[in-house]
């Protein structure tokens, strides 16, 4: 069960912000930690996959390269903790915050709170429901859905049956990336019938829900995992059932992923998954600190091309979102559907660079 935001204390919490933002000055303020640099705080959402702990790595890196001091704190899923370590961010003098709520909907007391007090948020991966921050880091969700359904619709020849293991459908990035595949694959694939199965981001829940749905459709000819949590499951589902073999066997499974991490990536160019889209989990942690800072300066964005190859968009009055790119990955960096992708063993994945 999913703990609940601790509203009880929101009053007291919000009055205490307050007060310590205007002690220390506020979000325009010159406080500084080690040497002139200025503090920033960052949560990490959980440490229990390779991407978030790859994006645990990136960040002190980053944040050395931008003249920023760090302070780190864990929300492990948990939106009480979060909002905890919002609290303790503020009171070891973080000037600005970054968060990577995974549960979008429940986060607007805590969003409130910090705005209140002039502390400036960027959220990296998801987009809160409600609320506003200063910069939301963010690749097209809705792409890595179309992107997994061009695949998947060019490889099984616009026929068949799919499962989507999708990931908590309290996130935003769930809800789009299942939006994105279920319309592309309505609009250009209407013979493919798609089985949602939601997963709350837990890969034991993920493989169950795979066994059971392999049991009642031995069909199923295309998997779309919406994260690489599932990735261990899936293989281990596959390969009780035998139908973990190479992609030219009849019997072969097609799996598309989402993450881009090393074991991914590797997974491909062996032959036991097919694609993933590589989501920039280094840039999520360097656009992380860029945009802390630029508030902490004082700067302001408007929606457009950037200099980093990415876009800005406006999601609704007061939000804007970075759209950084996130190619789809194949073993033979083909066209699928019309998206091109990267070959798995390009040196430009993160997947591939990560020491």
């Amino acid at each position: 069960m999913r703990p609940r935001p601790v509203l009880c204390s929101a009053a007291s919490a919000l009055c205490a912000l307050v007060l310590l933002s205007a002690c220390s000055g506020g979000s325009g303020s010159t406080a500084t930690s080690n040497g002139g640099r200025p503090l920033v705080g960052v949560d990490y959402p959980r440490s229990d996959t390779d991407f978030w702990n790859a994006y645990i790595k990136y960040t002190p890196e980053y944040a050395k390269q931008l003249g920023l001091s760090l302070r780190t704190t864990n929300s492990q899923n948990d939106v009480a903790k979060l909002t905890a370590n919002g609290q303790t961010l503020i009171l070891q003098g973080a000037k600005g915050i970054a968060m990577a709520p995974q549960s979008t909907f429940a986060i607007a007391s805590i969003l409130a709170q910090l705005q209140a007090a002039k502390i400036p948020v960027v959220t990296i991966d998801t987009r809160p429901d409600t609320g506003k921050v200063y910069m939301v880091v963010r690749a097209d969700n809705r792409a890595y859905g179309e992107k997994a359904c061009r695949y998947l619709g060019t490889k099984l020849g616009g026929k068949g049956k799919v499962v989507m293991l999708q990931g908590d459908l309290s996130s935003i990035n769930s809800r789009d990336r299942t939006e994105g595949f279920n319309a592309c694959m309505k609009a250009n694939y209407p013979d493919i019938k798609v089985f949602g199965e939601a997963t709350d981001w837990d890969g034991d829940v993920a493989a169950q829900r795979l066994q059971t749905a392999l049991t009642a459709h031995p069909d199923i000819k295309g998997i779309y995992m919406q994260a690489s949590f599932a990735l261990s499951g899936t293989l281990h589902v596959l390969r009780q059932q035998g139908l973990l073999v190479g992609p030219r066997n009849p019997k072969h499974v097609f799996v598309v992923s989402n993450d881009g991490i090393p074991r991914e990536l590797k997974d491909i160019s062996n032959g036991d998954i097919d694609a993933t889209v590589s989501q920039p989990v280094d840039l999520y942690a360097k656009y992380a600190l860029y945009y802390l800072k630029a508030a902490i300066d004082g700067k302001t964005f408007k929606p457009g091309r950037t200099d980093h190859e990415s876009t800005i968009v406006r999601v609704r009055d007061g939000l804007l979102e970075d759209n950084l790119s996130a190619p789809l990955v194949t073993a033979d960096g083909g066209t699928y559907g019309g998206v091109p992708s990267l070959k798995s063993t390009d040196a430009s994945l993160w997947g591939n660079s990560l020491g």
